[in-house]
C-alpha cells in the first residue's frame, strides 16, 4: 500500500456511494453450429520454424585454367589485407608489374594439369559442391526450412550471392563453416571479414554463427586417423617416414599472434598419439611458401629432399589442413614434391587424398555442423 498515492486505502477519507447493480448480459440466441461462418472461426497456427542455412566455404579457384582467369583470382586473393599484411605502394608495383603477369601463366599450366575437364572447374569446386550436397542430404531429416549452400572466399561462387540466396529463400538464422581445420587469420577470419561487409549492407540481418576451429575435435583426428590407415593398406609399399604437410605462414604473422602454428602442431600430436607414432616417423612440415619473407619451418620440399638423400626410400605425405584436395595437394604435393623426391633417390612416393566428401568426411563435417546448430533445430 506505501505506493498508492495519497488517502487512497485510508477509511476515514474515503465516502463511498452506493454501487449500481451490473446490468447482466444479454441472453445468447440458440444458433446452430453449421450456422456460424467460416471466417468467424479462428484456429491457432501452428508455429512457423524459421528459415535456417548452413554455408560451407572453402579458399577459392580461377573460373578457367587460362593465364586471365588465374590472374583474376590471384589478384583478389593477394591485394587481400589479411592474405598480404604489408600491402605498401612497392608490393602492389611488384604484385602488377612481376609477380601477377609470371606466376599467373605459371599457375594456369598447374591448373590445367588438375583440372576437372567433364564439369569444366577445378577439383575444389567440384569437390565442395559435392560436400554441400551430401549435407544437405544427411540434413534433409530436419526439413525442407534447412537450406545447404556452398560458396568461395575468392571467386565465384561468391560469399555475398550465397548469403544473399539464403536470405531471399527466407533464412532468418545462418551457420558460416569454413573448412579449415586450423584456425589463422588469411583464412578464417577473412571469411568473418567478407561476411560482414556484407551483412553491413543488410537493413534485415539474419542471426549468424561461424563453426570455430576443430584441429582438436577427437572425431575429426579419429577420421583422419582411419583415414590414413586405410590408404596405407591400399599402398604396394610401407612408409618409413610420414610427413604431415600444413599450408605455410610468415613467421611474422605467428609473432603477431596468429595461433594457426600451434593449432598444427597439437592436430600432428594427436595424430601421432592415435597412430601410436613418433616424431621421427610422422613428421610436421609447411609447404606453399611465397616471398622471400621467412615463412614457417621446416619446409615441406626441403624436408622431402633430405629424407631422400638420407637413404628413405618410401615415403607418405598426408595433409590435415585441407579439407578438399586442391591445387596445393594434387599438384604441389602429389606431383613436385614426388618429382623432388625421386630426383633425390627416392623410390615410392604417395599424397594421400583429403578426407573430401568421403562418407568418413561427410560424418565429421555432419556432427561439426549438428553441434554448432544446437538450438535452432
Amino acid at each position: 500500500m506505501d505506493d498508492l498515492p495519497s488517502g487512497v486505502g485510508d477509511s476515514a477519507a474515503v465516502t463511498h456511494e452506493p454501487e449500481a447493480p451490473p446490468l447482466a448480459p444479454p441472453a445468447a440466441p440458440d444458433v446452430p453450429p453449421e450456422a456460424v461462418p467460416a471466417a468467424a472461426v479462428t484456429t491457432p497456427l501452428a508455429p512457423m520454424a524459421p528459415g535456417i542455412g548452413v554455408l560451407i566455404v572453402n579458399l577459392g579457384t580461377p573460373d578457367a585454367p587460362t593465364p586471365d582467369a588465374v590472374r583474376r583470382y590471384l589478384k583478389e586473393f593477394l591485394t587481400d589485407r589479411r592474405v598480404i599484411e604489408r600491402n605498401t605502394l612497392l608490393w602492389r608495383l611488384v604484385l602488377n608489374g612481376i609477380i601477377l603477369p609470371i606466376r599467373s601463366r605459371r599457375k594456369a599450366r598447374d591448373y590445367g594439369a588438375i583440372w576437372n575437364r567433364d564439369k569444366d572447374e577445378s577439383p575444389l569446386k567440384t569437390i565442395t559442391r559435392s560436400q554441400a550436397e551430401k549435407l544437405a542430404g544427411i540434413l534433409e531429416p530436419l526439413g525442407k526450412h534447412v537450406t545447404v549452400d556452398w560458396a568461395m572466399r575468392y571467386a565465384s561462387p561468391s560469399i555475398a550471392s550465397r548469403l544473399e540466396a539464403m536470405i531471399a529463400a527466407g533464412c532468418e538464422r545462418i551457420l558460416i563453416m569454413p573448412l579449415y581445420p586450423q584456425y589463422s587469420a588469411a583464412t578464417t577470419a577473412t571469411v568473418a571479414d567478407e561476411v560482414f561487409r556484407f551483412m553491413m549492407r543488410q537493413r534485415r540481418q539474419p542471426a549468424l554463427r561461424f563453426l570455430p576451429p576443430y584441429y582438436d575435435d577427437p572425431f575429426y583426428i579419429e577420421v583422419l586417423a582411419s583415414s590414413l590407415k586405410a590408404e596405407l593398406k591400399a599402398l604396394p609399399f610401407t612408409p618409413e617416414v610420414i610427413i604431415a604437410s600444413y599450408h605455410g605462414m610468415p613467421k611474422d604473422y605467428v609473432q603477431q599472434g596468429d595461433p594457426y602454428e600451434s593449432q598444427c602442431a597439437r592436430t600432428t600430436e594427436l595424430l601421432r598419439a592415435q597412430l601410436g607414432s613418433d616424431g621421427a616417423k610422422l613428421q610436421m612440415t609447411f609447404q606453399s611458401r611465397f616471398g622471400r619473407a621467412k615463412w614457417l619451418e621446416p619446409y615441406t620440399v626441403a624436408t622431402v629432399k633430405a629424407l631422400a638423400k638420407k637413404g628413405v626410400k618410401n615415403l607418405v605425405v598426408m595433409m590435415p589442413g585441407f579439407s578438399a584436395d586442391c591445387l596445393e595437394t594434387l599438384e604441389e604435393i602429389a606431383v613436385e614434391n614426388a618429382r623432388v623426391f625421386k630426383r633425390a633417390g627416392g623410390e615410392n612416393f604417395a599424397a594421400i587424398p583429403c578426407l573430401n566428401d568421403s562418407e568418413a568426411g561427410m560424418l565429421m563435417v555432419w556432427q561439426l555442423a549438428m553441434r554448432e546448430l544446437k538450438g535452432w533445430v
